[in-house]
């Protein structure tokens, strides 16, 4: 029987299968089943047809189920679960001002947090465990984190991520940690820096009217092979005068004449600077 089906042509054969389906109520979904890629064989000794067909299943790795990190900002399942268990152990004291207290203000128990979930995390769940923290304002838990990191041997020091760090304490008014973390960057080697990245940090150091962090970036950044380009300029002059800081200001626009000389239009970009200002912090 089976090989009267494989010598018919194949119109034969479909009216051949929808007849073998008769009785079953597949008659009239018979040339459905039959392009969906069934097949069917009439039993042995008159059993029932048998319905088959062919399937292809495919396997792929699990990890490329999850979309890559992009700087932290996404959460995978691991860094969601160590968040949760390192505000858990938070012992809800405040800050640490120094590297040295880091280790003594934390509790055994968030040590062993953090030994036991966020050590295991990949380079980029990491860095996104600490940005999360710092958008929750977690602040001793942030400082806690960013220490372990800057433990890791892919740690490559950068700017932005201290300006992110001195960001959110000075929001919270903590700026003992603000003063802490600028000394720590100045001290690092091989420190990973743009002129955009100092020019965010001027910003941020003015709106929190940090004045004497302010000069120290200005002189730091220039110690470092980034002189301050047009903008910076700009950003150190307007925020120093609109806060008064008419001496210090003094001390720029000379230097600035000395750069540009009198091409160099203060009052410039003044709307777009503002509402740059506006965005960082």
């Amino acid at each position: 029987c089976w090989s009267t089906i494989c010598h018919t042509t194949p119109r034969e054969r479909q009216s051949l299968n929808a007849a073998n389906m008769e009785g079953f109520g597949l008659r009239s979904c018979g040339e459905d089943i039959l392009r969906l890629g069934f097949m069917v064989r009439r039993g042995v000794g008159g059993r029932n047809p048998i319905l088959r067909r062919a399937m292809v299943i495919k396997m792929r790795d699990r990890s490329k189920n999850r979309k890559p990190l992009q700087r932290g900002r996404m959460l995978s399942i691991e860094a969601i679960q160590a968040v949760q268990a390192l505000k858990r152990a938070n012992p809800l004291l405040p800050p640490p001002p120094t590297s040295s207290s880091t280790s003594s203000s934390s509790s055994p128990m968030l040590d062993r947090v953090i030994s036991s979930k966020f050590c295991r995390l990949l380079k980029f769940d990491m860095v996104a465990v600490l940005r999360e923290l710092l958008r929750q304002n977690e602040c001793s838990l942030s400082l806690k984190v960013f220490e372990e990191i800057r433990k890791e041997y892919w740690y490559k020091p950068q700017v932005r991520l201290y300006t992110d760090m001195i960001t959110v304490m000075a929001d919270n008014s903590l700026f003992e940690e603000v003063n802490y973390l600028y000394s720590a960057m100045k001290s690092e080697v091989g420190l990973m820096a743009d002129i955009e990245g100092f020019n965010t940090l001027l910003v941020i150091l003015l709106n929190h009217k940090l004045f004497d962090l302010v000069m120290d970036c200005y002189a730091f950044m220039q110690s470092v092979g980034y002189e301050p380009d047009r903008s910076s300029f700009r950003i150190l002059v307007q925020g120093l005068e609109f806060n008064g800081e008419m001496g210090l200001s003094a001390i720029v626009r000379q230097d600035a004449h000395e750069y540009y000389g009198e091409s160099l239009d203060f009052n410039e970009e003044n709307e777009e600077i503002s509402s740059g200002i506006g965005v960082l912090v």
